[in-house]
């Protein structure tokens, strides 16, 4: 058996998650996840225990990254509010790679230096298990609730809606 390395992204996710001594494991999946569906459909959990990270760009100068469910969207008028904003809006993917290190589609919620602000959606706290991105589309990390807020000290906020 021949033993591959992990991508350089998702070898950061790892070592983050040692380094904090997370109760986290990551899981590399035979397809592509870069939407919540198919992470669902790949780990066999419910579209409500993905993770989406969400990227935004608020007032055009603030980074934040929001963990909303994948069986809800963001609502950019909420996350404003919850971040003192005046308005917010999905970050572009060259914005999104510069501020996570991380393509669109596999960001990891973890080890973000130049993202000020991490929310947390409460529908998140609901579930025994979470599943998040780790780095790539082929790779997730699967996390209780309260492990991922204490990894990303994130808040928690109101900031999602039902699709």
């Amino acid at each position: 058996m021949v033993i591959r390395p992990w991508p350089e992204a998702v070898e950061r996710v790892a070592a983050f998650l040692r380094a904090a001594g997370a109760e986290a494991r990551i899981e590399q999946m035979r397809a592509e996840t870069a939407t919540a569906q198919e992470a669902a459909d790949a780990v066999g959990c419910t579209l409500g225990q993905i993770v989406k990270s969400l990227v935004l760009v608020c007032d055009a100068a603030t980074t934040a990254v929001v963990l909303v469910p994948g069986d809800r969207r963001a609502d950019t008028r909420k996350i404003a509010r919850a971040l003192g904003a005046g308005h917010a809006r999905i970050a572009r993917p060259d914005e999104v790679l510069a501020a996570t290190g991380y393509e669109p589609g596999a960001v990891a919620p973890f080890s973000l230096a130049r993202v000020r602000h991490v929310l947390i959606d409460r529908s998140l706290l609901r579930h025994r298990t979470v599943w998040c991105g780790a780095g790539s589309t082929r790779h997730l990390a699967a996390v209780t609730p309260a492990e991922l807020q204490r990894l990303t000290r994130a808040d928690v906020a109101d900031v999602a809606v039902p699709v």
